[in-house]
């Protein structure tokens, strides 16, 4: 019998990268203070990586709590742009000063995945991918936006790499997977390991 597999999130683009690599699983939100835990980490001097880690540790306990025979999974994702720290977008227009300021640069994802089972962590991964956006016309951000509406406010980046937001760059490197917020490769080979699947 294989050991159930709940993702602390409720992110439907982890949901889908999940189905579409063929796992079955339950999806429960974890409820936590992002907000706080960022301020704090940032007024710690806390590495972004390392906060990205905290804060993907911090659901996956919630949700573990309730569930020690799961393997639980917690994950998220800060945006780091020539030492600025990003968040969601709380509109279409702080998507657009976003954008506008992310153009024409690169930035990082801090990718955080943490897994935990039986009251402690037994795994975590954290993916690094570097991406360099095109100096795109204000025209072309004007479409774009027009185009993908509140969709903009769903990612740390404004943008969905699945759809338009592949527009919005010239380069990319990283697991595409890391990229839209867990890395598959090393998050099979863990479940693996860990008889979530089958050898």
């Amino acid at each position: 019998m294989s050991i159930p597999l709940i993702l602390a999130s409720s992110s439907a683009t982890r949901a889908a990268l999940l189905r579409g690599a063929g796992l079955a699983f339950e999806a429960r939100p974890a409820r936590v203070d992002e907000a706080a835990l960022k301020e704090a980490a940032q007024a710690e001097g806390i590495p972004p990586g390392d906060a990205a880690i905290l804060l993907a540790e911090a659901k996956a306990q919630r949700i573990a709590r309730q569930a020690p025979d799961s393997v639980v999974l917690g994950a998220d994702q800060l945006l780091v742009c020539e030492g600025r720290w990003y968040d969601k977008p709380d509109d279409i227009a702080g998507a657009r000063a976003q954008l506008q300021a992310l153009r024409g640069r690169s930035h990082t994802l801090h990718t955080a995945t943490v897994a935990w089972r039986g009251g402690r962590r037994i795994w975590q991964h954290l993916a690094a991918p570097r991406l360099t956006m095109r100096d795109f016309s204000d025209a072309f951000l004007d479409r774009y936006l027009a185009a993908e509406g509140e969709a903009v406010t769903w990612s740390v980046g404004a943008y969905r790499l699945e759809g338009l937001g592949v527009q919005l760059f010239r380069d990319i490197q990283g697991e595409h997977s890391a990229i839209l917020g867990l890395p598959l490769l090393p998050l099979l080979g863990f479940l693996r390991q860990h008889g979530v699947l089958e050898e």
